[in-house]
């Protein structure tokens, strides 16, 4: 039986859609695997008005689909408190306090306390504001942690400002940004593969890697997200967050141990070196940026012709771009990144391209990159491509797949990211979460691309619904010598 953490769970926004669809299943997968017993409590809170009972039904038909054992999952909900709570009303917060010090005492809590932001970004300054001056974050407990959901800021400047008001109560290592890309099974798999494996961990450098390329490609356009899409972009809304997160695992030094005060001080190593672009002509050779049109069919409508999408709109939908990191491992090693909606295949992958190597058999006989790839979603595995011999009289080469694909069964144990995050957060564990610094560096890095692309009025669409992208996705690595491994 897993060992159990004792705390108080509080979720701001508790009636939300994210903590129906997410969090509450979450934390009943952790009740049932034995990491929450007896010494717990959760409360929910909103504006909406709800007793405690109609709360424990929400929270019934919310994690239905995953029970197993009805009286295991009455005793789950039987911890379940809820309070109405307006949280940009200083007084409300008394209430909390008294609900908060009567489940303590009752489930022996020892005042370990985990308060989750599910609410809109402007209001997470002000919570924990409140939670500090109202005197809900104890201090004879073990822990106070504060988790947050992204965005963390809408730029550098936004996002300091922000970090400037959590750390009026809270300190950094207290602090859990949510990235779910890091509660990926594949994501973390990184790790694994990369240090792990004495054949990766000696060769994952500039004399034997080529290039390494990451991919966030979707097959959906903009939806229902008009209204904020449009003012975030593929920029802000993928790479800042996170397609930087999964780099950073991907670039940074081997971590003296596998803790997460030495995993941050390794990714912000790396994250310190990466090179900002801070002129329009260092973004431009080096960044293309794109919109959907129609489909070749005309099935799908451009972005500009999505509902509530201004007509002169130049947000991008479409991201591509090199980063340099100036660290001696990383010496003239190229990181391409791209992300981008409406394209030919939904896929979230890293491919490692390694260098070709010394050819010794003589003409006629070509070598490849081999090429390792991370597969993250929607299908998880690795595949590895290396050259082997060709069956042919004569000696000749070919390239083969090593090949590894998440099994069914595996699917149905792997903890979902929502869960991981929890625990690890429960457990003080802070290896798969953003850190300020990571978080600013990834803000100071795409405000300069924002801006250079504010300055000048490109000329959309270039991309058709259902491609890989605009050419000049393709010509960006043709620069190089080098192509994107994943087509679509």
């Amino acid at each position: 039986m897993p060992k159990e953490i004792t705390t108080l769970l509080t979720f701001f926004g508790g009636t939300g859609d994210l903590a129906k669809r997410k969090l509450y299943p979450s934390t009943y997968n952790l009740f049932k695997k034995g990491f929450l017993q007896e010494h717990f409590a959760i409360i929910g809170t909103a504006r909406q008005e709800l007793t405690t009972d109609e709360f424990r039904e929400l929270v019934r038909t919310s994690i239905a689909d995953f029970i197993e054992d009805q009286a295991n999952a009455e005793e789950f909900i039987s911890h379940f408190y809820y309070i109405q709570l307006d949280i940009t009303d200083q007084a409300g917060y008394a209430d909390m306090l008294s609900l908060n010090n009567e489940l303590d005492a009752k489930y022996s809590l020892k005042g370990n306390r985990i308060f989750y932001m599910s609410v809109a970004p402007r209001f997470f300054g002000t919570v924990a504001k409140y939670l500090k001056s109202e005197n809900l974050l104890t201090k004879n407990g073990e822990f106070n942690r504060l988790m947050i959901e992204k965005p963390f800021g809408s730029s550098y400047d936004t996002a300091e400002a922000l970090q400037n008001e959590l750390s009026e109560a809270f300190d950094e290592n207290q602090i859990y940004r949510i990235d779910h890309y890091l509660g990926k099974e594949m994501v973390q798999n990184i790790a694994a593969v990369r240090f792990g494996n004495p054949l990766f961990d000696a060769a994952w450098n500039k004399n034997y890697i080529e290039n390494i390329q990451v991919t966030l490609s979707e097959v959906l356009g903009v939806e229902e997200r008009a209204g904020y899409y449009d003012t975030a972009g593929a920029l802000r809304d993928m790479i800042q967050n996170h397609t930087m997160q999964v780099i950073g695992w991907l670039a940074m030094e081997k971590p003296a141990s596998f803790t997460d005060k030495e995993i941050r001080a390794a990714k912000n190593a790396a994250f310190n070196s990466l090179k900002i672009y801070n002129t329009p002509e260092e973004v431009a050779a080096n960044f293309v940026r794109g919109q959907y049109g129609e489909s070749a069919d005309g099935s799908q409508k451009k972005y500009l012709d999505e509902l509530d999408v201004p007509a002169d709109s130049q947000n991008n939908t479409y991201v591509a771009g090199k980063l340099q990191f100036d660290m001696p491992r990383w010496e003239g090693v190229p990181f391409y990144i791209r992300s981008g909606k409406r394209l030919a295949a939904k896929s979230t992958r890293v491919d490692v391209v390694f260098k070709k190597g010394l050819n010794i058999f003589g003409e006629g006989v070509s070598l490849d990159n081999p090429v390792l790839s991370i597969l993250i979603d929607p299908k998880g595995g690795i595949e590895f491509k290396i050259n082997a011999k060709d069956i042919t009289s004569s000696f000749a080469t070919r390239t083969i797949d090593l090949d590894w694909q998440v099994s069914d069964e595996d699917k149905a144990v792997t903890p979902e990211p929502y869960e991981r995050m929890i625990h690890d957060a429960m457990n003080g564990d802070g290896s798969n979460f953003a850190d300020w610094n990571g978080v600013g560096t990834a803000w100071r890095f795409v405000d300069a691309i924002q801006a250079a692309w504010d300055a000048k009025k490109e000329s959309f669409p270039n991309y058709v619904s259902g491609s890989m992208g605009p050419v000049a996705a393709d010509e960006l690595l043709a620069k190089d010598g080098n192509e994107w491994i994943f087509k679509g």
